[in-house]
């Protein structure tokens, strides 16, 4: 279903349709290799913003550069697309590596005749310019935990082997209910369903909130895959899903644990030093017609209460476990300050 569009039936998903995997031995058929590849992505998109988390946390900025398209999508034949502007960057309204104006063109390299969806992340092939993968999830899994030679120093182990599977458990409930939840409320085609889709998200925030009542991270005692994946969420949560999404039986901001939790995160390098609020409400605002016809874009919450103190402190652990922080946000990546 086009965002465009109004609800007339769920939402689904439909699998990724370039899934080539890129590990650092290249047993997939695909290395990862220093300035071979190029991340496309959306400041705006939750499912992008994963792989620009990893990236970061992992320092993988020199080895696969970044593409950010514009937050509000180009009509193109009818349908929203992903395309560079100067106002993301992009002179002349072509990225300057791979010269293109909409990552379509990308998908169409790769499969010539290709009629299906576009979307972000899109790990793109310097040399061909040719879409590589749109799996977002297998995207941040592997940049996590199959290209270890050329992450930073101190890089944080976001996929530990010994805890994979409770990771892999938590996310599965995120992702159905709480990542997925959100756009099934608010693209619910009538009441039963939306009743069904908000039920389920509050649901399982009530049980996140509980168990973040007494543990800063939600697996181990420091950040993992499972942290980055609710985070990309509740970062959006009250700028955009509360109220366009009808996702209004709470914000987030009331819950104290979670709200706790999600300024933590954000406080932390990797989190709030990729993420643009600005991009997040122009896109959901402008795009979303089929459920906002006006285009109207809200003007709050303040985005100052990231700010506040947290004091997830004094639940034990830390961030990156035995490892470092990331450096400095690298030239020409940042995002706008909160102040």
């Amino acid at each position: 279903m086009r965002a465009n569009k109004v609800p007339t039936e769920e939402i689904k998903r439909e699998p990724a349709a370039f899934a080539d995997r890129v590990t650092s031995d290249g047993r997939f058929g695909r290395a990862a290799e220093p300035g071979r590849y190029r991340l496309v992505v959306s400041r705006a998109c939750p499912w992008a913003h994963r792989v620009v988390m990893v990236r970061r946390l992992m320092g993988l900025e020199d080895a696969v550069s970044l593409a950010v398209a514009d937050p509000v999508q180009e009509i193109i034949e009818g349908d929203p697309h992903w395309v560079f502007t100067e106002e993301t960057g992009s002179p002349g309204g072509r990225d300057p590596v791979l010269g293109v104006h909409a990552l379509r063109e990308a998908y169409l390299a790769a499969a010539p005749g290709y009629d299906g969806g576009v979307s972000v992340p899109a790990l793109v092939d310097t040399g061909t310019g040719h879409v590589v993968s749109n799996d977002y999830d297998r995207l941040s899994t592997d940049m996590a935990a199959e290209w270890g030679p050329l992450a930073r120093p101190g890089a944080p182990d976001l996929y530990p082997e010994g805890l994979r599977e409770e990771i892999e458990e938590i996310g599965e409930g995120v992702y159905n209910d709480v990542n997925n939840g959100v756009y099934r409320t608010g693209f619910a085609p009538d009441q039963e369903r939306y009743d069904a889709a908000v039920g389920r998200l509050f649901a399982r925030l009530d049980e996140l909130e509980e168990r973040l009542s007494a543990r800063r991270y939600l697996v181990g005692d420091h950040i993992t895959l499972a942290d980055v994946r609710l985070w990309s969420t509740l970062l959006r949560f009250d700028a955009a899903y509360h109220g366009l999404f009808k996702c209004n039986v709470r914000k987030i901001s009331e819950y104290p644990a979670l709200w706790a939790y999600a300024r933590d995160l954000f406080q932390t390098p990797g989190f709030g030093d990729t993420a643009n609020l600005d991009h997040i409400r122009a896109h959901y605002y402008r795009v979303m017609t089929g459920i906002n016809p006006t285009g109207v874009v809200a003007a709050g919450p303040d985005p100052r209460g990231w700010l506040t103190p947290h004091y997830r402190e004094e639940l034990g652990g830390s961030p990156f476990g035995g490892g470092t922080a990331p450096g400095p946000v690298p030239e020409g990546e940042q995002v706008p300050p909160i102040g």
